[in-house]
C-alpha cells in the first residue's frame, strides 16, 4: 500500500508541476521554454499512470484524492498559502478514503 501511495504522489507532482510551468509562462511572465519541462511532466504523468496496478476506474477515483492531498500540500510549500484546520480535516478524511480504496483492491 505503500509503494501505490508514493506512486499517487509522484503522478500527482507530474501533473501538477505539467499544468504549474505553463500557467507561469502565461500569467506570470515566465519564458516560453517552460513549456518543454511541462510538456515532458504530462508524458511522465501519463507513464506513471499507466503503472498503477487496478482496474483503470478504481485508479482514477483514488487518485483523485491523492491529487488533492497533493495540491493542497503544494498550496501549503509551493504557493506559502496557510491551510485552514478544514483544508487538513478534509485532506485527513480523503487520505483515510484513499487507504480504504487501495486495501479493496483485488478484492470482489
Amino acid at each position: 500500500m505503500f509503494k501505490t501511495i508514493l506512486l499517487f504522489f509522484a503522478t500527482a507532482l507530474a501533473e501538477i508541476i505539467g499544468c504549474y510551468l505553463p500557467y507561469l509562462w502565461a500569467k506570470k511572465g515566465g519564458s516560453v521554454l517552460l513549456l518543454i519541462p511541462a510538456g515532458a511532466s504530462l508524458v511522465a504523468f501519463v507513464g506513471l499512470l499507466m503503472l498503477h496496478p487496478a482496474a483503470s476506474g478504481r485508479v482514477y477515483a483514488s487518485y483523485g484524492g491523492m491529487y488533492i492531498l497533493t495540491a493542497l500540500l503544494w498550496l501549503r510549500f509551493i504557493d506559502g498559502v496557510k491551510l485552514s484546520p478544514q483544508d487538513w480535516l478534509g485532506a485527513s478524511v480523503m487520505f483515510v478514503g484513499i487507504m480504504i480504496m487501495v486495501a479493496g483492491w483485488g478484492r470482489p
